[in-house]
């Protein structure tokens, strides 16, 4: 009987060719698959309504409450395919406008489902009597990371936290000198397990502690998709001005696409600690690469980690692959120097796909376009536990000068700056320690090309100047 339900509205590559509907067509379902796990899948975004299983076609079709509710769970299943029994399962839009199964067979079991998963995620104790929610059980949390000896982005928060539920939006910022975020699930029930679950664990080994609250908001107002915030259910809203757009296209090409850096329902993938893969909660981890694409050319990495080799690409001489000593470094490395400005360009810094740069084989032509710095005596990061690993900072206009020799003078320092063509608008020496200044430059741009050009200066008496930037200001 169920056969007589026609499909006609074909799947044909990645985008769903029916308009939307508020029934759902879901393919590849695994043939052991509950009704509640169904269910289940649509409960995140609203009512469920109806189920029609097709088992001998490995089909089904869920029926959601509104078409809003079946728009958005389309949209957010688009950016983190779902997965069933470990299997990933596709939904589209159906040609159907609703289900009339009535006098099929097995519908009473579906009807009973339907009730039990409906009751729990609907009402349960997140809810009142009248649907209201309870003191403190918000979907929304509150997210701060201390001690944050490496960074967190935004796609690092949706891994964890989408262990817990469906994540719709994410806003991160700066407050009092902390990393914040502000996270909404679709469920209060959610947010109450990863609450209870999170607080006070550690993203990375013995450091980047996650402090969990609930946040006063019921709502969060998404008004960009990039680096920042994300609504995961609003995949046409802009990135914002000077924000990398999030294109999938150019994500996918760099090995950082959706499905595999923030799979909502797969395997919590986290990016390195020193040994350049660690995980929270003992979930399977996937290698994260050292090596990272730069387009717009040639950024000082240096400062947030050891430069092994560089690749400048022979058809495309404004990139080039660079590869760091492990994923940590080129983590940081992405995440402090992507959108800055060089040479009135905006720098591109992604991972790259590939997991080492070639070194070329004797004898075959490479027109000097690839080098092993693996040897370098620039290294800062060579020691485990140097006191460089602390002083990692995003770019700046003010920066940190060290291992100045006693006779230098302030005037000097001044000069050596503004001769290579840069604005010094202040400059002092550390009160208890000559052998270390702050110089402050016109621009952040400047001083990243400043950083460049005169780290591991020579300024005599076996002297080189260590350049790195500076938290403070003067």
């Amino acid at each position: 009987v169920t056969h007589n339900v026609k499909e006609n509205c074909l799947f044909k590559g990645d985008r769903s060719p029916c308009g939307p509907s508020r029934v759902l067509h879901v393919r590849k379902v695994p043939i052991e698959v509950s009704e509640a796990e169904l269910i289940s899948l649509g409960v995140p975004f609203g009512r469920v309504t109806n189920l029609l299983m097709l088992k001998g076609k490995n089909q089904a079709f869920i029926e959601m409450a509104s078409e809003e509710a079946a728009i958005t769970m389309v949209n957010y299943y688009t950016t983190a395919t779902p997965h069933v029994r470990n299997q990933p399962v596709y939904i589209q839009y159906s040609n159907h406008r609703e289900l009339k199964t009535d006098n099929l067979p097995n519908q009473g079991r579906v009807q009973a489902a339907l009730q039990a998963v409906n009751a729990v995620a609907l009402g349960g104790s997140a809810s009142g009597g009248d649907g209201t929610l309870m003191p403190g059980q918000s979907p929304v949390l509150r997210i701060i990371v201390e001690n944050l000896f490496y960074p967190v982005s935004l796609e690092v928060l949706h891994q964890i936290f989408s262990k817990f539920g469906t994540v719709l939006k994410i806003i991160t910022f700066t407050k009092n000198n902390q990393f914040q975020a502000l996270l909404q699930y679709a469920d209060p029930m959610n947010a109450h397990h990863a609450k209870v679950t999170l607080d006070g664990q550690n993203i990375y080994n013995a450091c980047c502690t996650l402090r969990v609250e609930f946040s006063k908001l019921t709502s969060l107002n998404v008004k960009y998709n990039n680096d920042k915030s994300r609504d995961f259910t609003r995949l046409d809203l802009p990135s914002g001005d000077g924000q990398p757009t999030m294109d999938p296209a150019l994500t996918a090409a760099f090995g950082l696409s959706m499905h595999t850096m923030t799979g909502a329902l797969g395997p919590l993938a986290m990016p390195g600690s020193v040994s350049g893969r660690m995980t929270l909660h003992g979930m399977a981890p996937i290698a994260v690469h050292a090596v990272l694409l730069v387009s717009n050319l040639n950024p000082d990495v240096r400062v947030y980690g050891d430069v092994h080799r560089v690749k400048i690409l022979f058809n495309k001489k404004e990139n080039a692959l660079i590869q760091m000593a492990d994923a940590t470094q080129a983590q940081l490395a992405m995440s402090h120097l992507n959108g800055q400005r060089l040479h009135g360009k905006v720098i591109r810094v992604t991972i790259s796909k590939h997991q080492t740069v070639q070194l070329p084989r004797e004898g075959q032509e490479d027109q000097g376009l690839t080098k092993d710095f693996s040897g370098s005596p620039l290294h800062r990061f060579k020691k485990p536990g140097s006191k460089n690993f602390q002083n990692i900072f995003p770019p700046s206009a003010t920066l940190h000068l060290s291992n100045i020799p006693p006779s230098i003078t302030d005037d000097i320092l001044k000069e050596l700056f503004a001769g290579t063509g840069y604005t010094v608008k202040a400059f002092k020496f550390f009160q208890k320690d000559r052998k270390m200044a702050l110089i402050q430059l016109g621009s952040v741009e400047e001083a990243i090309q400043a950083l460049i050009d005169l780290h591991n200066h020579d300024l005599g008496e076996n002297h080189h100047l260590r350049v790195s930037f500076s938290k403070s200001t003067i």
